[in-house]
């Protein structure tokens, strides 16, 4: 096994586990044990420690995920119902998941709000990038900028809360409401913008 394997192996046991548990219960000995990797090796690959390899699951997972639900919602042609197959999907994998696995950066964004500037930035940075990309998606459809930016945040707002409510009732059907939800939310903004 060569190191960038064993980087590889510790960067993806990383974060499933600040996915799953967040940031302060996850030890870097936990992430070691997950990683089948020796402890020192952390410190080899992430000198930071633990907020540098949480800073780096954020920067790196955070837009693979972004990029993952614009392919989900660019394989449906018809944008609310690309929206309502994304949103599904979302719900199938939490669910498959047993509601243990939903946004990868969700979980810590939560809980280091108010007491990591560092990890914090990067959180805000990713969802900033989520912002743009799904505006410039919904700009397909919505010609004035401003209501295709209110879109993408609806869009990300409403996956977020409804994983956080899906968890916690451990029941897919948030995210299936939230997807019947924003394809509604499309449906009038387009047929607003169409009547002005």
């Amino acid at each position: 096994m060569g190191q960038s394997d064993t980087r590889s192996r510790i960067q993806a046991a990383a974060t499933m586990l600040f996915r799953r548990h967040g940031y302060s219960a996850t030890g870097l000995k936990r992430v070691a044990t997950a990683a089948e990797a020796p402890f020192g090796s952390i410190y080899h690959f992430f000198p930071g420690g633990k907020q540098q390899l949480a800073e780096d699951m954020i920067r790196t997972s955070g837009p693979e995920y972004g990029r993952m639900v614009l392919a989900l919602l660019d394989s449906v042609p018809d944008p609310a119902e690309s929206l309502v197959h994304a949103f599904e999907a979302a719900a199938d994998d939490l669910a498959a998941a047993d509601y243990a696995d939903a946004c990868p950066i969700g979980t810590v964004a939560l809980e280091v709000a108010s007491s990591n500037e560092v990890l914090r930035a990067a959180t805000a940075e990713v969802f900033e990038e989520w912002v743009d990309d799904a505006a410039q998606w919904f700009g397909r459809w919505v010609v004035d900028p401003t209501s295709a930016r209110s879109l993408a945040y609806s869009m990300i707002m409403m996956l977020e809360g409804a994983f956080m409510l899906g968890r916690a009732a451990r029941d897919p059907e948030p995210l299936r409401v939230a997807g019947r939800s924003m394809a509604e939310l499309l449906r009038t903004t387009v047929a607003q913008a169409g009547e002005g």
